[in-house]
């Protein structure tokens, strides 16, 4: 008998990661203002080259747990940063503070989707994980969506304040909805430090390092996006910093009720490759057309681009990785995803500092990297798994 894939445990799932992403999701547009505000304006590449190194420095350690003690723990543990952290904002208020909560709050992303990842697998059947990752990704991107535009709202209606305090609130609503969830991870393990230490083995599943290869070079895109919009929004007439990333977020949803199957019946890179190719399009619009409608229109066919990439580098990850270490697999390939918005956000603002001048050259370099990851797909390289 087919194992079920629209289960109550899926749905609860699904529920939780929307109010995840919304809850750090909504900070995103108003923490370059804010630091500014600080006096910080130079360090603005760091609000997320931080938080991606700390999320892709945890990901070995949330692989290793997910394995171990179980899924259900490690997503609690993302959540419970969350929490944490938008409480430590208003009281850690030097450029400093900052910067440093921001190292602290990526430990969220580098435990709970390295876990979700493997539950969606380990609850799907296998002829579905298209399928199931990219409907799991709808209620992730929903929270993406309505993040910013609600946090943008929340800051000009209140305070930044409240904003930090309304994070916290979605993040205490997702830990529990996860403490209903059953936990599938079989041969689970008590906590202990043997539980954390890590041997060479445990870092890198080399198993699934071509769909890590396409994801690093694809998300470089993305933190120079995090990076440069909100800056770029406001000088092009965009009041609401938000708008960019809601609509490009409300594409992606669009798109992934389709993607996930689509991966399923004609194989995960096909569908990459066509992801590329609309991804250097949509940065190539952004930085050609220097207008609010140019640039809605690129975030737009971006959403499009990781609608379909989102959901087929996760499936192809999981269908290249050994069922016993799958939370290794997806904690590599969240490592690559890290690493490559990291160095998006990090080489767009030692680049940029504050030069408006120098947004469309760095939207062409983030397209050209995308276009490295086109051609590296197209190597010939053994058949690891049916649906490549």
């Amino acid at each position: 008998m087919e194992q079920k894939l629209y289960t109550v445990n899926f749905w609860l799932l699904c529920a939780s990661s929307l109010l995840f992403s919304a809850s750090f999701n909504m900070l995103i547009p108003e923490l370059p203002a804010y630091l500014s505000s600080m006096g910080g304006a130079e360090y603005k590449g760091l609000i997320i080259a931080l938080f991606t190194l700390t999320a892709g420095i945890s990901r070995p350690f949330s692989g290793k747990l997910t394995d171990t003690i179980g899924r259900v723990p490690v997503m609690a543990v993302g959540s419970t940063v969350c929490l944490l952290c938008g409480f430590l904002y208003p009281v850690l208020s030097s450029v400093s503070g900052f910067l440093f909560l921001r190292l602290l709050h990526g430990f969220s992303t580098g435990f709970k989707p390295t876990a979700t990842a493997a539950y969606v697998a380990d609850i799907a059947p296998s002829s579905r994980w298209g399928e199931a990752l990219g409907i799991h990704g709808l209620f992730f991107s929903t929270g993406m969506a309505i993040g910013p535009a609600i946090g943008s709202a929340i800051t000009a209606s209140y305070s930044i304040h409240i904003l930090f305090y309304c994070s916290s609130l979605l993040a205490f609503l997702s830990i529990g909805i996860l403490l209903n969830l059953r936990e599938t991870l079989t041969r689970k393990q008590p906590f202990s430090l043997q539980a954390v230490k890590l041997t060479k083995n445990d870092i890198i599943d080399v198993s699934v390092l071509p769909a890590a290869v396409v994801t690093l070079l694809a998300y470089f895109a993305y933190g120079s996006i995090l990076t440069l919009i909100p800056d770029w929004s406001e000088h092009i007439g965009l009041q609401n910093k938000g708008l960019f990333f809601m609509v490009f977020t409300i594409s992606s949803l669009l798109i992934r009720f389709v993607a996930g199957k689509t991966s399923d019946r004609y194989g995960r890179v096909s569908v990459i490759k066509v992801g590329l190719l609309i991804l250097i399009l949509s940065l190539l619009i952004i930085g050609l057309f220097q207008t609010v409608s140019g640039l809605l229109l690129g975030s737009l066919v971006y959403g499009f681009a990781t609608g379909l990439l989102s959901p087929a580098t996760n499936a192809w990850t999981v269908d290249l990785s050994d069922p016993a270490y799958r939370g290794k697999a997806m904690a590599t390939m969240y490592i690559a995803l890290e690493a490559g918005i990291g160095l998006g956000a990090l080489l767009s603002g030692w680049f940029y500092q504050d030069d408006l001048s120098m947004i469309p050259s760095l939207l062409f370099l983030a397209a050209a990297i995308a276009g490295i990851a086109l051609l590296y797909i197209f190597i010939p390289r053994k058949k690891r798994a049916s649906n490549q």
